[in-house]
């Protein structure tokens, strides 16, 4: 007899169902494949890398998951130039966007921490309800 084993907060099941959502197949593989990039995707780019793996989801499928785990807060959507990049809600951080390509990282909050202090008080410009700042620049493969 096989025995039981116990879910992990980390799984997509057990964070769909903490934020109240129905495990459909389509948002298990899109919440798997943000867990597992560790990069915030495009619609169109999520959709390549699930069609590439082999778990072929319809484009529309994709983009009506990516807008209702970010309604649910278990992910955002970060602007930019070009299409929306998504990545997983979590520990506060940046993000610094490529003004160029949309190319879009996450940075941890605690490497800014000084510099989101100076510029709050010289500016009164304070991080969002999410706690990030959008620092927009050039990528290092668009400044070759």
């Amino acid at each position: 007899m096989e025995q039981d084993r116990t879910a992990t907060p980390d799984e997509p099941r057990v964070r769909l169902r903490q934020h109240g959502l129905r495990c459909t197949p389509g948002r298990l593989r899109v919440l798997a494949l943000l867990m597992t990039s560790g990069r915030h995707l495009s619609i169109s780019q999520a959709w390549e890398e699930l069609t590439q793996s082999g778990s072929a989801i319809h484009p529309a499928t994709v983009y009506r998951t990516l807008e209702t785990l970010t309604a649910a807060g278990l992910v955002h959507a970060v602007h930019g130039p070009g299409a929306a990049r998504y990545g997983l809600t979590g520990q506060p951080h940046h993000h610094t966007v490529c003004r160029h390509c949309g190319h879009v990282e996450g940075l941890a909050s605690i490497h800014l921490t000084e510099a989101a202090g100076k510029i709050e008080e010289l500016t009164g410009l304070r991080p969002d309800s999410s706690g990030s700042l959008l620092v927009y620049g050039r990528c290092a493969d668009c400044c070759e």
